[in-house]
Formats: structure tokens, sequence, C-alpha cells
């Protein structure tokens, strides 16, 4: 197991987000899960903790019960090497959830994710304060970010 690992907490859908996550991210998997026991908190027999990895990355996902819901004060950010994988992590990550701004959404399971391409933080940290600056106003006029305009602000 790998030193850090992110732990979800889930009101008792731990399976089904993982079910869709592993549909999303390529090389993933489901490593093991545990149940709860009689002695324990949760319904006896019912999932308590999955491992998993999501494009070879450590995750745990509990089901934890109601007392948590997921805030944007976490979120996952997907770098995307152009606008082919920003469209693709977008798509699926929203489908049944919301977009939120600036490449923010937030997932069916109320989980923030960021999807940016990496060619965002090229511009953003261009030499040319002009430039960054125009990509920085672009952008946050955008819901899902769209590279050949945070491109074509950089350029006007």
């Amino acid at each position: 197991m790998k030193p850090i690992t992110p732990c979800l907490w889930f009101d008792g859908n731990a399976d089904e987000a993982v079910d869709f996550y592993l549909s999303v991210f390529p090389n993933s998997r489901r490593l093991m899960a545990s149940t709860y026991s009689e002695e324990s908190p949760g319904d006896a027999g019912s999932t308590m903790i999955v491992h998993f990895e999501l494009d070879g990355r450590p995750f745990m996902a509990l089901n934890g019960g109601p007392q948590f819901p997921f805030t944007h004060a976490v979120s996952f950010v997907v770098s995307c090497e152009n606008q082919e994988r920003v469209d693709y992590y977008w798509d699926r990550l929203v489908d049944g959830g919301a977009p939120v701004q600036c490449g923010w959404l937030t997932d069916r399971f109320g989980l923030s994710w960021q999807i940016v391409p990496t060619r965002l933080l090229e511009l953003l940290n261009d030499p040319d304060v002009g430039r960054a600056g125009r990509v920085m106003q672009a952008m946050l006029k955008m819901v899902k970010l769209d590279v050949a305009a945070l491109e074509g602000a950089a350029e006007a």
C-alpha cells in the first residue's frame, strides 16, 4: 500500500461509486473489500471499505453514512493533454452530477473534480503578464475549459 491514500466517505453507495470511477479512468481496478460484521456500526455483511486504484493511484471508499457529505473544499484534479481528454473526463464525470465553473464539476456522488488542460497552466505561466491575464479572464467565464478559446484569449 502507498504511504498516502485518499479515503472517500460515502453514504452506503461506495460500491456503486467505485464501479463508476473504474469505468471512467483507464488502468484502474478494484483491489479488495471488507464488510461490516455483527459487532460493527454498519449493516452486517454490507460493504464497509473498498480499496481500489484509479489510473494506478490508490484510493479507499468507506460506507460511513450520511454524517459527512463531500464539499468543494477537497477536489481531484485531472490533468488533460488536449481538448479530447478534457471532453472525455468532463462528459463522463458530470453525467448525473453538475457543472460548476472554471473546469470544476461535481459528480453524481457529490465529489468535486477539476478537469484541467495542461495547456492552461502553460498559458497562465506565460512571462507576458498581459497574455496570462487574458487567459485568466477567459477561464473565469468558462464552465468546461476550452483549450482553443484559452489560446485565442492569449493571442488577442
